[in-house]
């Protein structure tokens, strides 16, 4: 498989149209208005972390069966970085949003230790510097630890499958 081919297979073409998007979901993270979630309105909290994580699991599953039917034309790593990123940025509104109640974490007090958090909670390297220490602290991690480890996993493979069946695919003459 030569590199151009590599590369259309991957959906890697415009990788500058990436980095904007992802540009642009961090801005989004760092100037929305967070401070409008959180104890005073606990319904609208959860109902925003859970339409969003639903929306994200949507289009993962989405990108799984494009690759599964064949679908032509698809791009599933574009689709799935955005996706991750987004679930990356979604958990670490949250944790910001909850770290604003007292006794719910420990060492996380802005959205770049909430960013920090996230990313060491997806990685499972765990510094220990910024600790959940609350009951719905603890919930929201674990639930970000499953939710990564089902969506972000099936998420993750789904460009190795899409790139098996293009290099496996033979081509017409």
């Amino acid at each position: 498989m030569t590199t151009s081919s590599t590369e259309a297979a991957l959906g890697w073409r415009r990788p500058a149209a990436l980095a904007a998007s992802a540009a642009s979901m961090v801005t989004a993270y760092f100037v929305l208005p967070l401070h409008a979630f959180g104890p005073h309105r606990p319904v609208l909290s959860c109902l925003v972390l859970g339409c969003g994580l639903a929306l994200v699991a949507a289009g993962l599953l989405a990108q799984v069966q494009f690759v599964m039917i064949g679908r032509g034309g698809t791009r599933p790593a574009w689709a799935i970085a955005g996706l991750m990123c987004l679930t990356i940025l979604l958990f670490s509104a949250s944790y910001y949003v909850l770290a604003r109640q007292e006794q719910e974490f420990h060492g996380l007090q802005t959205r770049v230790d909430a960013l920090l958090f996230t990313v060491i909670t997806l990685a499972t390297v765990g510094y220990g510097d910024v600790n959940p220490i609350g009951q719905t602290a603890r919930v929201l991690t674990l639930l970000q630890v499953l939710y990564s480890f089902v969506f972000l996993t099936v998420g993750a493979t789904t460009p190795t499958r899409y790139i098996r069946r293009r290099v496996l695919r033979p081509r017409k003459k």
